[in-house]
């Protein structure tokens, strides 16, 4: 808004892509809980207050909160009942619970683009890790009778890029939340930063959310800018096996020649705390640095390697580190 105020001023409605999505097939800009929850701090425990299940996309969204959008200069977006940002109450536009069936389903033009029936049925949206959320809710390794209840589970959902994970979103499912409303915006409980959000994955459970910023891009951006990255790939590639699959395999090797224990204790000497794009939980502190100790003039592919592990066990600490939080404040 303060660099482009002529486009902002032109801009007709602000949508999250998921919901942009549904409005494409659809023609329905219905918003979803899990949308408009996560990414455009509606409080949707006010919303969950005059919830009717069974009719829950003609719901008036009454979650905005005008205060907050004033004070960050964006007053703008209350006007006609938040008509930019989510509802027209003269159409009868709503907030809807995830998965929620919009209108008749496709429409023949979006059928068509899309290489499908006219008709077929899409509901309101989720978010990227929310909607991997429900799609592992089900999944049990081990047979466990207390595993059936939602509120036991604990998921964990990974962007991709190239061979590497890129972000890790840690999710946390609870019937109910004891934790205080922090601000108008989301819920937190007491020197834990994660959020807490209702209804934004299913319908009346609180969601407990937390992140790693840099898993997979720290992984690229710790072997990509090693002096011994191209001398790796272009071994990787005359193997036809990924640079992670090669670097295995050297890890593996060492552990022979050292006589190590464990491959884990190859890296006594060589650790990495991976906050090089801050820390999202448990600390939320987005100036947070990362560090490398143990450097030497060591610039062999088998320091490297080395390299790569410790920051892999880095990630997994910090991984840990979200859990015994979770642990620690009633999860």
């Amino acid at each position: 808004m303060e660099n482009l105020q002529e486009s902002w001023t032109m801009a007709f409605r602000w949508m999250d892509l998921s919901d942009w999505l549904a409005y494409r097939a659809i023609g329905d800009d219905t918003r979803s809980l899990c949308s408009t929850v996560c990414k455009w701090t509606y409080l949707g425990h006010a919303h969950m207050q005059q919830v009717d299940e069974k009719d829950s996309r003609n719901m008036e969204a009454c979650g905005w909160d005008d205060d907050f959008w004033e004070e960050i200069g964006l007053g703008d977006l209350i006007d006609g009942h938040h008509a930019k940002i989510a509802t027209d109450r003269m159409i009868g536009r709503s907030v809807a619970f995830p998965g929620h069936p919009l209108g008749s389903g496709l429409t023949p033009d979006a059928a068509k683009e899309l290489g499908l029936r006219a008709g077929t049925p899409v509901g309101t949206s989720l978010i990227d890790a929310h909607a991997g959320g429900v799609g592992v809710m089900e999944s049990v390794a081990v047979p466990d009778p207390e595993a059936k209840s939602m509120t036991r589970k604990l998921f964990a959902i990974a962007w991709f890029l190239s061979v590497g994970l890129l972000l890790a979103i840690w999710l946390y499912l609870a019937a109910n939340c004891s934790f205080q409303v922090s601000g108008a915006h989301f819920c937190q409980s007491p020197n834990l930063c994660l959020m807490s959000l209702i209804s934004s994955m299913v319908p009346e459970y609180w969601l407990t959310e937390g992140g790693q910023s840099a898993t997979g891009a720290l992984l690229d951006y710790i072997i990509e800018n090693h002096v011994a990255s191209p001398r790796l790939a272009n071994r990787a590639a005359s193997q036809n096996i990924s640079v992670f699959e090669l670097l295995n395999k050297i890890l593996e090797s060492m552990v022979q020649d050292l006589n190590s224990p464990f491959l884990a204790a190859l890296t006594e000497d060589i650790h990495v705390l991976p906050d090089f794009h801050g820390n999202r939980s448990p600390i939320a502190d987005p100036k947070a640095k990362g560090v490398v100790c143990g450097l030497t003039l060591d610039t062999s592919e088998k320091q490297l390697a080395l390299l790569y592990l410790a920051t892999v066990q880095g990630i997994g600490y910090g991984t840990r580190h979200i859990v015994e939080h979770c642990n620690a404040h009633g999860h």
